[in-house]
Formats: structure tokens, sequence, C-alpha cells
């Protein structure tokens, strides 16, 4: 495995030296004038790299650095658990269906999508039995009346086991891969569509975790889902997110894996051990009134699905799970989308799974040799032992979440007047083993928080620097240490 992330390794937090804002200021008021339009150097003073360099670290402020999160005893049982070879029979018990066209047979036992949902069932029953009824087991159907790509009403069914949540609240996880699979004509139906990579491998994950997680207690709710209907257009996922919408559903994760079944690209080189998660940054389903608000203080690189893959990185990307997370700040491919969409136009924060480089010859063709060239999204070109990598990620991740504080809510910088203090507020969180909050910042050119100040159980702060200078953000920690994904605020006048 090569090393991992130099920031990963550090797991000690070191307090950040340097002046505080106020002295800061007033010395590079001292130290650089405007003199003939030049700059005037004091006695002694050197600047390196440049007259104008004020280091990666300008500006400086109190706190201590931030770093990840060590998983603890019961994640790291979890990790172990996650096994290659289950991995690898789910793949091809899918692929053995023949095809899994959204409009293929829905009745025939051995061939078509049918006979696949029926199987997904089965076994994600057979993984909840032993949970003493903590997970439960559903097919969701629904009627898609004719739309782009379904030419006559079609009954669509997503597979559902829900992991129940000791906490009384509806704080929710969701992980998801789409069972339905297409060829080269996304109308043909008949023809053999294996989907290996697109998308057994995204449901093996799914699949995987839930049978890993079956036996566990987590404090919040976590969801493994089979979808279908992705390649006619989300029709699965998007009545899934809607159901969860119309339920109140407090959704604070998603993560949808889709091709994540090979390390290999198109000209044969490897990267088995990095994932790409793709985040969007202005919001998917942002109103005008906040679009102007993100114009005038900044924010488009701070959504909540941003958020959400900050947290991945500090949580997934170590010795445990051996994987790089290489976060994408984009919401999807280009030309493509995935199920993660459906969740960000609701509201909820949302993001994509993906291997690291694709091949495109063995996604959405017909299987055939053509010049020597083997098409076709078949087993043998998936590497097991990386999907369960990549499954490793994903519990990392929705175990960390669901046993952490929820993200907090409400979260609000004080604009009402022209200061060089910041003044946080935001609700109080509802966990009954909360121990603090933390303030969290960044300066503006860096991409993920640097420092890191602790707030105590008060939901309001005040930090001896500007506003004006950097980004903000608040946390939630419990009493074992685990933390919440950041809340960006946004301005309030009080």
């Amino acid at each position: 495995m090569p090393p991992i992330s130099e920031k990963n390794q550090q797991t000690l937090p070191t307090r950040v030296s340097g002046p505080t804002r106020r002295v800061f200021l007033t010395g590079s008021a001292a130290a650089v004038g405007a003199v003939g339009g030049g700059l005037a150097t004091p006695a002694g003073a050197a600047f390196i790299g440049g007259p104008l360099d004020q280091g990666e670290d300008w500006p400086d402020g109190p706190g201590t650095a931030n770093g990840p999160q060590a998983p603890d005893a019961e994640l790291r049982a979890i990790l172990a658990d996650v096994d290659e070879k289950n991995v690898r029979a789910i793949v091809e018990k899918l692929v053995s269906f023949g095809t899994r066209h959204t409009l293929s047979s829905q009745d025939d036992p051995k061939r078509g999508i049918g006979a696949a949902r029926d199987w997904i069932y089965s076994e994600l029953s057979r993984y909840s039995a032993p949970s003493e009824g903590r997970m439960t087991v559903e097919k969701q159907s629904f009627v898609q009346p004719v739309s782009n790509r379904i030419p006559a009403p079609t009954t669509i069914t997503n597979v559902i086991a829900t992991l129940h949540g000791s906490e009384n609240s509806k704080r929710t996880y969701v992980v998801s891969g789409h069972y339905d699979s297409r060829v080269t004509d996304v109308m043909n139906s008949t023809s053999d569509a294996p989907g290996a990579d697109d998308d057994a491998s995204g449901v093996a994950v799914a699949m995987e975790l839930a049978r890993v997680m079956a036996t566990r207690k987590p404090e919040a709710t976590i969801v493994f889902a089979a979808v279908a209907g992705e390649e006619q257009g989300l029709y699965g996922s998007t009545h899934m997110a809607q159901t969860f919408k119309d339920a109140g559903t407090d959704i604070q994760g998603m993560f949808t894996d889709d091709i994540v079944g090979s390390s290999t690209a198109d000209d044969g080189t490897r990267d088995p051990f990095s994932v790409r998660l793709f985040a969007e940054g202005v919001p998917t389903d942002e109103t005008e009134a906040e679009a102007n608000t993100r114009r005038s203080v900044g924010g488009e690189n701070d959504s909540p699905a941003r958020q959400l893959a900050r947290f991945v990185t500090e949580v997934a990307d170590n010795n445990q799970t051996g994987m790089h997370v290489r976060v994408i700040y984009r919401r999807d491919r280009y030309l493509r989308g995935g199920d993660q969409i459906p969740y960000l136009e609701r509201g909820y924060p949302a993001a994509r799974f993906t291997e690291p480089n694709e091949n495109f010859a063995h996604q959405h063709q017909d299987v055939r040799v053509e010049k020597g060239q083997q098409f076709g999204d078949l087993p043998r070109f998936c590497d097991f032992a990386y999907i369960a990598r990549v499954a490793k990620v994903n519990g990392a991740a929705l175990w960390s979440l669901a046993n952490g504080p929820g993200t907090p809510k409400d979260v609000g910088i004080n604009t009402a007047n022209l200061t060089n203090d910041t003044e946080l507020s935001w609700a109080a969180n509802t966990e009954a083993d909360l121990a603090r909050y933390e303030v969290v910042w960044r300066p503006t050119i860096q991409d993920d928080w640097t420092n890191v100040i602790d707030a105590g159980t008060a939901t309001r702060k005040v930090v001896d620097l500007s506003k004006d200078n950097v980004f903000f953000g608040v946390r939630a920690v419990d009493r074992t240490g685990h933390r919440s994904p950041v809340a960006f605020p946004v301005p309030k006048s009080s």
C-alpha cells in the first residue's frame, strides 16, 4: 500500500504559533509602505519569495491545527469484516441475470431486473435476520409514467435495508448503488448487459456494508439501498429522495457508489489505492436570495456537499481503509450524472464515489470483440480487492457520521456591526453524549479547515479574528471525540 497522505499522519494537534490578528495588522503596516510606487523594507528585514510574500499561512490566528479523526475500536472491527470474497460473489451473481435493464422482464425468475430485484431483497433479508429487528428490508415500488427513456408505464423498485438508530431522531445517512444496467442502446432491454462495474460494484459496496453492520447499534439511522431506473434517468433515486423529503427525514449525508469496480485506466495504468469523491460547490437547490448572499460573502467552496467530502477525508483517508480519497470539486463528471443529484436537488448533502480512471470500453457497451479488443462491462475487468477498499471508505464515513453528533444547525455569523472580531452562534445539538463545539477556520485560499478553536458547551463564540479575512465553520464533538461535519455560517444581523 502506498504511503498515506502527510496530513493524515498527524495525530496530535499542535499550537498554531504567530502573531494575533492585531499584532499582524500593526506589524504589517509598519513593515511595508509605499514609497515612490515601490516597497520600503525596514532595516535588517528580508522578504522571502518576493516583497509581497506573506506566507501560505496568512492570516495567522488562534487555535490548534486541524487533523484527522482516528477510527475507534468498533470501526476498526467493522472495516476488518469487509470481505473481498463477498464483494466478488455479489457482483458475479448480479451479472448472472443476463440483463438488469429497467425495461427488462420483471417476472422471469432467472433473467432480467425482476430476478435481480428479488435476489437482492432475499440477501438483504438474510443479512437482517440476526439484527433483532434493528434492520428492516423493503421493496419500494412505484409506477413511472411515460417519460424520457420510459416508453410505457413501468414499475421501478428500489430495494432498501434500513438499520435503525438508537437515537430518538430522524437523523439518517444513506449509501446506494444502482442495480439496473444497459448496453450501447439505452432502450435495448433484451441484449446481455452484465453491468459489472456500472453498477454491480456500487451495489456490492452497499450490500456488503449492510451485511457487516446489520448486528451493530449506530446512534443514527443508516440506509443501504440498491436503486433502479438510474440509466433511464435517475428515476429510482428521485423517488427515494422525494419519499424521504415527504416524510421530513433529516438526511445529513448521502453517498452513491457508481462505477467503483476497477483500478485500471484505458491505457492500462493502475491506481488501486485511491477513489474519487465528487462534491458540488454552489448548491443545486440554491435560491436567488442565497445566491446573493454567497456572492457577497463567499462560500462557493463551502456547500454542505463540500463539508461532507471534507469529513470523509478526515475519517476515511488512512491506513485502516488503505485508500486516498481524491475530492473532485464538481457535482459529477462531464456529460454524466448520478444518484446523488436527486438528493442535492432536495437540499440534502450528497456526493458520488467513482473509480480514479474509467475505461469507457467497459461501460454502456454491447458485449463484443472488435479489432481484437474486448468491449463490455464484464466481471473480468473488475478489481474486487479495490471494491472492498472502496467499501471500507464508505463504511468509515457512514459509521463515523452515524456515531458522531449531528451537523450543527442554524449556524450564523453576526454582521450587525463592523468589527474586527467574529461572533458565531448556533442552535444546540440534542445528543445526550455531546461534549462541546468547535469553531474551525481557514485562510480563504485554503481548501480545507486548518485551525480549531474549542468553543465549550455554549452556543455562541467570539473569535479574535476578522471574518473578512478567513472562512469559519462550526462542528460538534461527543464525549468519545467523534466529530460532526462542519456547518458553514450564514450572515445574521443579531
